[in-house]
This record gives structure tokens, C-alpha cells and sequence, in this order.
């Protein structure tokens, strides 16, 4: 028997995402996440929407496999059902979305349609086993349930649309989920905030957090306008939107002309003046959305009784509405797919084969299965080393760990940005202290110099801390023992560590940021409110004992944690990617593993120009 089970062969499943956004790559092996990645990682193309083929390279090359000995792959959703809801909605529409029908027809045609062919190229026609095909809302559901850490939970999940659903609720057991109910296109929650993305001059599934990060500097004064007339909201949170305010069943763009009567005029153009107005839309449709969001998980507690909630779909990032759920809401626990978008879908999509459709069973254990989300590609310090003497840098090694944590604690405390790229990248669209760019949260210029001088990017914009997960509930109104490992929910800051003399009366817009407002300002954003990363000592390894380290010297439990990137450049993958971007930018220090570059200290810093560097990236 001992004989028998050791040589019995792994399930190796290869779950993949393509074709609208953040395309990406699973690979589950006997029900571990054995890795998984985006492609826009490795093309340096943010939200790459092609397929994902160095995602699937990078999985099969880290567990050290080619595609022959994969025995399942799956893509997480049904081409032909969702086909089948574009031509119904041409069909409905005709003649007005002709246009839009001859942009699209023809990618379907030539690739869409011909997913095992576009599969078997990637796999250079080596897998010789059967392409499964999961629905869009049960790999989302199914990336939610399986890597929680609940026995059972309901699971709600909300995007722009998959095939046909725009929002489910599922009850996931053990290790079954079952689907009960969804709310179908074209009435989308994810499409209705994505409507006000575009008018307010930012970019439909890349700028929806930027619009989130607005909210606080306006006012809802739109609120009732919107309830009243362009939606029809129920007690269980489903809805009808009034298609005349909306364009996106028909035309390339998303809203009518009737969207922009209501707000007095065009929509805000791209790169130009954010005004009072798009701060108070931006506040308005959130608060619809929280409303939306906090009826319908209202509604599957009460049709499940459940105590547990686990969220996925791309509305799932708006870490906004998901703190108002935990703090509101009915549930005792939540738990939020760190991939809650598309990319999520990949894994979803291999779990739910692993365990629905194969029936092997599901063990939860407390944290969760998701392994903090790092589950990206790692590298060496002898690699890094490599790479940068082959440029020419200037470093230094340390070969105990708490010296090196001695030099970059010095270096935060000294006001020093530094880029921090340890371990495996994280799966997912947030840094969680793999691929982040770390300052102190004290200083009260640091919001503002990590945004225009280091990402580059508009100075409205808050950060988020990293917070040492035993001290969270001293700053944030977390809730004890709540813990926000990957930075998906926001807390107010607590009362205590607000600083009361500062005034605001009269004051609106970006005035709004030059106010000092807690103990620890550069990660305040202008309403008390933070968006949360809870670091502890299992997950987070090195980054944990760094924040100890910092906590050890200055009594602060938190620093300022933003992504290793400029503005429009995905998060930072390799070494290479990590160097470039710390010699384009102002930060003062790079610390790869054991290795540590300061910025005064290369000869070659003046060899890449900020300007040719940014131009390399589409601005989002």
C-alpha cells in the first residue's frame, strides 16, 4: 500500500484566463496552488488581455513540467455561450451596434472562436488530453470558495459580465459549490461603475480604483439622481439599470447622450483637470455601489444563513465597499479572492476541476490556502548579482538577514523610498510586499513625493500601510482579530490617532490633501480612511521582521506599502524590470534579497531618463 502511494502520479491542472483583461495562468497540482501569474507581468503590457503564454510557460517551468504531463486544462469561461450573448444583443440592437459588430467579429472569428487551437499552439501541441470549459461566474465563485478558509460559506461574486451573469450568489460545502442565483447582462454592476469610470475621464477596467480613490474628495450630491433614475434597486440587491443613459449594449462607448445631460455636459477628457464635479460623481456612484453591494450580501445571508462570505469578480477590489460589508454587513468572517478579477478566473477554473468535477476533498485550513498570493516567479541573490554586474551596479551584499534589515529600517527612518522585491511575485493586483516600494507613513510629504516623483501618477491618489497585524485594531477600526492580508479592505483610522486641531471647513477638492490628519498622514486619505494590509510573521516572512524591525526603533507598526511600478507600467516582475524602474526613478534605494543598491552610488545614474522611461508605457 506504502508502495502504491508513493508511486502514484500527481493531477496537474493548468487553468487559463484570456482575451478581455488581465489574462492569466494557473497551475494546481493535487489540489495545491502550485503557481500562478498574469501575462502582463511578462509582456510588461499592463491588463494584457492576449494569451496568456509566458504565464503558462512560468507555471509549467516552476513546478519543472512541460505540457505532456499536464492531465487537465481549463479555461474559465464558455466561449460559445458568451458569443451567443453578444449576437442576441447585436440582434436587439441592430442597426445601431453594426460598428462595434464589424470591430469584434472578425477576432472572434480568427481566435476567439478557435480556443483549442490557440491552446494547443501554447502548449506547443503537446497536451494530448480534453480542453474543459468552466462558466465565467463559477471560476470567480469558485477562485472565492476553495482557497477560503471556511468549511462552508456563500459566495457572492460581481463583475462587468462573464457569459451571460453579471453578479451571482453560491453556497460553497466542503468541497462542492452550488450556484443559486445571478443577475444577467445587461443590468451590471461592474459595467454601471465602469460607465462612470469612462465619464470621468479615466480608463473602463483599469481606472475603476482610481475613481474609488476620488470618492472621498467629493460629495454624493448625485446619490438620489442615480437611484431614481438610472437604476431600479430591490431589497435583495438586484436591479434594473434605464438602458437610455447607457451605450455599451450597441457602441464603443459606454454611456448615451441622456448620461450626459444628467451631469451637465461631456465627459471629463483624459489627462486634463479633475474637477469638483467628477470628485462629486466619483462620491456619488460609490455610494451606490456600496448600497448595491450591502443589499445583496444582506439578501444571501438571509437565503443561506450562512455566517462566512467569500467575494470574487472584479467589483470584489472595491475594497471600499467590501469594509462596509465586514463592519455592516451580517457576516461573522469574510474572505475576498486576492485575484478577484479575471485573472482569479484561472485558478478558480483549475480548483473547480479539482475538486467539483473530480470530487477530491477540500481541507481549510485557518489562513487560507492562497499562500498570501505569492505565487509568482522568485529569484536568487546569484541571479540578481549576475544581472547587475552584467549593468554595472554598484551594490552590496549582506549575508545575515538581520543586518540587512538593520540598513533599509535606517533608511526608511532617514525618509529614504525604497523599492523592496523579495520572494515570488504576488498573483493579483496589489504588492504585498514582494514587489512594493516602502516609506514611512509619519512623514506628511510623503504622499505627495512618492506620487509625483517616484510613480509618477495624479497626486489625488492615496497609499495604503502595511500594518504588523497584531497592532492593526490600535490604528484602524478593523475589528479585533480582523485581519486584511491582502489589502481588500478599507478601516477608518481610529479616533485616538487622528489629530483633532487641523481644520477642513471650507476646504473641498485637492485642498483637501494639504490638511494634516492622523499620526501617520502619508497613509490617511482625506476621509480617516486606509486601505489595509495586515502583515504577519507565516505569511510574510522578511517583510513581517522588517516592519518588526521598524516598529523596534520608532514605535511605528506600519509603513507606506505602493507598487513596485510607474504609472502604467505592470508591477515590477524580475530583477531587470526592478533596476530599470529604480534608475528611472527618484527612489533612493533598491533592495533585492540580500542585495542592496543606493541611488548615489551608481555610476550609471543618469543613464535612463525618466520621460523615456514612462513613454514606454500606455498611461491608464
Amino acid at each position: 500500500m506504502a508502495e502504491q502511494k508513493k508511486d502514484k502520479k500527481p493531477i496537474r491542472i493548468l487553468g487559463i484566463s484570456a482575451f478581455y483583461h488581465d489574462s492569466a495562468a494557473a497551475l494546481v497540482v493535487d489540489g495545491r496552488i502550485a503557481a500562478a501569474a498574469q501575462e502582463e507581468r511578462f509582456t510588461r503590457k499592463k491588463h494584457d488581455h492576449n494569451f496568456p503564454i509566458n504565464a503558462v510557460h512560468y507555471c509549467l517551468k516552476e513546478e519543472g513540467i512541460d505540457a505532456s504531463q499536464l492531465d487537465y486544462v481549463v479555461f474559465y469561461e464558455k466561449p460559445l455561450v458568451r458569443f451567443e450573448r453578444i449576437l442576441e444583443t447585436y440582434i436587439a440592437y441592430a442597426p445601431r451596434g453594426f460598428k462595434q459588430f464589424l470591430m469584434s467579429i472578425p477576432l472572434w472569428l480568427k481566435q476567439k472562436l478557435h480556443l483549442p487551437r490557440e491552446m494547443d499552439r501554447a502548449l506547443n501541441f503537446q497536451y494530448k488530453g480534453r480542453y474543459l470549459f468552466c462558466e465565467h461566474h463559477e471560476s470567480h465563485a469558485a477562485s472565492a470558495f476553495f482557497p477560503s478558509p471556511f468549511e462552508e460559506a456563500v459566495i457572492l461574486t460581481m463583475d462587468g459580465v462573464g457569459e451571460w451573469a453579471t453578479a451571482s450568489i453560491g453556497a460553497g460545502r466542503g468541497n462542492q459549490i452550488e450556484m443559486l442565483y445571478e443577475l444577467r447582462f445587461p443590468h451590471s454592476l461592474g459595467l454601471l461603475y465602469s460607465a462612470f469610470t469612462y465619464f470621468t475621464g479615466f480608463r473602463v477596467n483599469s481606472g475603476e480604483y482610481k475613481l474609488m480613490g476620488l470618492a472621498p474628495y467629493g460629495r454624493p450630491i448625485y446619490y438620489d439622481k442615480i437611484m431614481s433614475e438610472m437604476l431600479d434597486l430591490k431589497e435583495d440587491g438586484s436591479f434594473r439599470l434605464n438602458l437610455d443613459y447607457f451605450a455599451y449594449c450597441y457602441s464603443d462607448v459606454m454611456v448615451s447622450p441622456k448620461f450626459e445631460e444628467m451631469f451637465g455636459g461631456p465627459r471629463r477628457k483624459p489627462e486634463t483637470q479633475i474637477t469638483q464635479r467628477e470628485m462629486d460623481i466619483a462620491a456619488s456612484i460609490q455610494k451606490v455601489t456600496e448600497e448595491i453591494m450591502l443589499r445583496m450580501s444582506r439578501y444571501a445571508h438571509r437565503q443561506t444563513g450562512m455566517k462566512n462570505l467569500v467575494l470574487a469578480g472584479g467589483v470584489a477590489l472595491n475594497c471600499v465597499g467590501n469594509g462596509r460589508i465586514l463592519r455592516e454587513g451580517p457576516f461573522e468572517h469574510i474572505w475576498i479572492q486576492p485575484a478577484a478579477g479575471d485573472a482569479g478566473g484561472a485558478l478558480g477554473a483549475a480548483l473547480f476541476v479539482w475538486h467539483q468535477l473530480l470530487e477530491n476533498p477540500r481541507k481549510p485550513v485557518p489562513q487560507d490556502m492562497q499562500n498570501g498570493s505569492l505565487l509568482g516567479p522568485a529569484f536568487t541573490t546569484e541571479e540578481i548579482k549576475a544581472y547587475l554586474d552584467s549593468q554595472g551596479a554598484v551594490y552590496e551584499v549582506y549575508e545575515k538577514e538581520s543586518d540587512l534589515l538593520e540598513v533599509v529600517s535606517d533608511a526608511l527612518i532617514d525618509q529614504k523610498v525604497v523599492g523592496w522585491f523579495q520572494g515570488r511575485m504576488e498573483f493579483g493586483p496589489r504588492a504585498l510586499g514582494s514587489r512594493s516600494i516602502l516609506g514611512d507613513a509619519r512623514n506628511e510629504q510623503m504622499q505627495s513625493k512618492m506620487n509625483l516623483k517616484i510613480k509618477f501618477r495624479e497626486s489625488f491618489r492615496p497609499f495604503a500601510p502595511s500594518v504588523l497585524a497584531e497592532r492593526a485594531s490600535e490604528y484602524f477600526g478593523l475589528g479585533d482579530g480582523c485581519s486584511s492580508p491582502y489589502m481588500l479592505l478599507v478601516a477608518p483610522v481610529r479616533e485616538e490617532k487622528r489629530i483633532a486641531a487641523e481644520k477642513t471647513d471650507g476646504l473641498f477638492g485637492l485642498d483637501l490633501l494639504k490638511v494634516r490628519r492622523s499620526c501617520v498622514p502619508g497613509i490617511t486619505h482625506v476621509d480617516y480612511s486606509a486601505r489595509i494590509q495586515t502583515v504577519d510573521a507565516e505569511r510574510h516572512g522578511r517583510y513581517y521582521r522588517l516592519l518588526k524591525r521598524f516598529e523596534e526603533k520608532t514605535g511605528c507598526p506600519l509603513v507606506i506599502n505602493t507598487s513596485f511600478n510607474v504609472r502604467g507600467e505592470p508591477i515590477v516582475c524580475t530583477p531587470e524590470n526592478a533596476y530599470r524602474c529604480f534608475m528611472a526613478t527618484n527612489m533612493d534605494m533598491l533592495v533585492m534579497e540580500n542585495v542592496v543598491l543606493r541611488k548615489e552610488r551608481q555610476p550609471q545614474a543618469k543613464s535612463y531618463e525618466v520621460d523615456e522611461y514612462l513613454a514606454k508605457f500606455a498611461l491608464d
